[in-house]
């Protein structure tokens, strides 16, 4: 029995670290600042705003974050429909120090972060994950309410004429 044991605790173990090395989102050797600049300019020509996601393969809650908005349908066509998203890798690998100072060291809020571009590359808003998050993962009802109070439409003033 105590064989059995170790061996289903070994499984378990080996299998987390299998679903940890799949995620593979964030590229260190992407180039940040011409991601930045792709999306920015796309964002500008289809009246949209660049999201970026900051953060690091390592980093469990940046997989949370994608989980859900990656599967949840109501935030994924979301997304599409008013975002651009740049995923921007931090690890030891590549830190994108250059970028982050430029877009203000949202670093400082841990990761993820997320920063706010406007179609002109302005930037209008950084959240901390951490407001996001509800128990062991973030809030749907969180993470929509945040991407509808940035997203072009509610930054437009036409949006509150009467």
């Amino acid at each position: 029995m105590k064989h059995l044991f170790i061996i289903l605790f070994l499984g378990l173990g080996l299998q987390t670290l299998n679903a940890q090395e799949k995620f593979n989102l964030y590229n260190p050797e992407a180039d940040a600042k011409s991601d930045i600049a792709i999306a920015t300019s796309k964002a500008k020509q289809e009246n949209r705003h660049v999201f970026i996601q900051i953060g690091g393969n390592w980093c469990g809650w940046c997989k949370l974050f994608n989980d859900l908005t990656t599967t949840d349908e109501e935030l994924k066509t979301y997304i599409a429909e008013n975002y651009e998203v740049v995923h921007l890798n931090y690890s030891k690998e590549n830190q994108n120090l250059d970028v982050l100072e430029q877009l203000e060291f949202p670093q400082r809020f841990g990761f993820p972060v997320f920063v706010i571009l406007d179609g002109n590359g302005k930037r209008i808003h950084t959240q901390s994950s951490g407001y996001l998050e509800e128990g062991k993962g973030h809030s749907k009802k969180l993470v929509l309410e945040f991407l509808q109070s940035w997203s072009p439409k509610a930054l437009d003033a036409a949006s509150y004429k009467k």
